[in-house]
């Protein structure tokens, strides 16, 4: 599991004005080379082609930073890139050190050649506390900060991350970062452990004045492939990006991620008795989505479970997949600092055909909500063979609701799950309002069905808080240490809510 409390505060050190300048301010660029839509391509080609080699360390000086040491140096944001320009983006850099031992090339792509930008002490400040490191011919910036005029002319407020590993984070306007993407899952959940696969080097397009997106092209290096990568961005209420890529085998890939989630989730109210915390509930994300190929729409809400748990929802092209976090209002979650109803979902759409394969959720065990302990990725069935390209594309939408809401079921709004005093367990399902639900309640068909145990056929109530129906039944285990459930709201025999699946654990 990742310390996701390090890496998020880590991203979004503010940024302060430095005293002095040794050089001209700003970023410096070296001398360009050619580049065009291939030049990714071809470099992870012909990387592939070769055994893999990690990259060179920065000097050990920076690898031993403590995590307090390391936020004493940041970014100044006046040497960003396009600063004092009419370019309608900002981009600022990372220093490396403590999580990030390996820099990465970072390049701006202007007339057909790109010119890398070369390490500079002077584009960070930093205080007394500090300490000396060496500078060397290794270092280089561990990752870049995107920032655009989101909500006044202006001032540029930062909307996307892309520092350590494959990792990168977006918000939509207003939000703060919660919940990651990375370029690509390796063996996620195999006994064996997990790849990690690098973006290596980031290539940056100048955008021109008043251009509403901007693009990135990232190379990927891994023991088991290379990959070449675009994105194309825009920020907005939801933040969009339309990602292409391109992988090249290295080695039999039979566990491949492609879009892969990451989040965390520690507690709701399906499990409130397990935490003694004054908050009703602590989470990135409350649930995966899915809309299959098949036009079912699947509500499963996450669990923090008391084992590795892992699950595989089969599908031929999927329509897409995501994390919600649908709580939006402070008292879902009664936390001044964490803020997590401002925290957005993401929605995967799938560029082409997917084919035959399975969205796949990982539930991790945690104890501390500064671990991401969530997954979810789609996993081709067919695996991918050495010396073989695979080629894909997805939209990332990062928001507060981003899922398609046209013709779509009633949603899911909570679950509840509590024990009740003569035994047995409630389960109390929430849907939202629609002029589809009908004014008398009994017209509604139930579905109930658990895998073992004895489950009740449910009773359907109208919720006075949501005016939506609210969904009730009770279960008694016995002897069952699981138990899948699904539970749906029909009418005339056709669906009219989200099929909500659920996997109970004893403990």
């Amino acid at each position: 599991m990742l310390r996701r409390d390090v890496l998020k505060s880590l991203m979004a050190m503010v940024a302060v004005p430095t005293v002095a300048l040794a050089q001209e301010p700003g970023l410096q660029l070296g001398d360009g080379t050619p580049f065009d839509a291939e030049t990714v391509i071809s470099r992870a080609r012909a990387l592939a082609a070769k055994p893999y080699s990690p990259r060179d360390f920065i000097p050990e000086s920076w690898r031993n930073l403590t995590y307090d040491q390391y936020r004493k140096i940041w970014f100044d944001s006046r040497n960003a890139l396009w600063e004092g320009t009419d370019r309608p983006q900002r981009v600022d850099v990372f220093p490396p050190g403590l999580y990030f031992p390996q820099p990465v090339e970072i390049s701006v792509i202007d007339g057909g050649r790109a010119r890398p930008l070369a390490f500079d002490m002077g584009v960070f400040d930093k205080t007394d506390k500090f300490p000396d490191v060496e500078i060397d011919g290794t270092l280089g910036y561990s990752g870049l900060r995107l920032r655009a005029e989101l909500e006044q002319p202006g001032i540029f407020q930062e909307y996307a991350v892309f520092q350590g590993a494959s990792y990168f984070r977006g918000i939509g306007t207003g939000e703060i970062y919660g919940l990651s993407a990375r370029g690509l899952a390796l063996k996620t959940g195999d006994p064996a452990g997990e790849e990690f696969p690098d973006f290596t080097a980031f290539w940056l397009e100048t955008p021109q004045p008043g251009a509403k997106r901007v693009v990135l092209h990232a190379l990927l290096d891994s023991p088991s492939c290379t990959g070449a990568y675009r994105f194309d961005i825009m920020h907005g209420e939801t933040l969009q990006m339309r990602v292409s890529a391109t992988l090249f085998a290295r080695e039999d890939m039979r566990h491949v991620g492609i879009a892969p989630l990451t989040s965390m989730f520690l507690f709701d109210e399906t499990m409130r008795q397990r935490f003694s915390d004054f908050r009703p509930a602590v989470h990135d994300s409350d649930g995966l989505l899915i809309h299959n190929g098949a036009g079912e729409v699947i509500w499963r809400p996450l669990a923090n479970p008391v084992s590795l748990q892992i699950s595989a929802f089969s599908d031929n092209n999927p329509r897409g997949f995501g994390l919600m976090q649908r709580p939006r209002t402070f008292g879902d979650f009664a936390d001044l600092e964490a803020l997590y109803h401002k925290r957005p979902a993401l929605w995967v759409t799938p560029g082409e055909d997917w084919g035959q394969g399975s969205v796949a959720l990982v539930e991790i065990p945690a104890d501390l909500e500064i671990y991401d302990n969530i997954v979810a990725y789609w996993r081709p069935a067919r695996p991918i063979a050495v010396g073989e390209s695979h080629q894909m594309s997805y939209t990332l939408d990062w928001g507060a609701s981003p899922a398609p809401s046209s013709g779509m079921p009633l949603r899911v709004l909570n679950t509840a799950i509590g024990g009740r005093p003569e035994g047995g367990n409630i389960v109390a399902i929430d849907f939202e309002d629609s002029a589809l639900v009908p004014d008398d309640l009994s017209r509604l068909d139930i579905l109930v069905r658990g895998s073992a145990g004895e489950v009740t056929p449910g009773l359907v109530q109208r919720n006075p808080e949501t005016n939506g129906p609210r969904l009730a039944f009770t279960f008694k285990p016995g002897e069952a240490d699981l138990i899948e459930f699904r539970a749906q709201l029909r009418l005339d025999g056709a669906p009219l809510s989200e099929v909500w699946l659920y996997r109970w654990t004893a403990g």
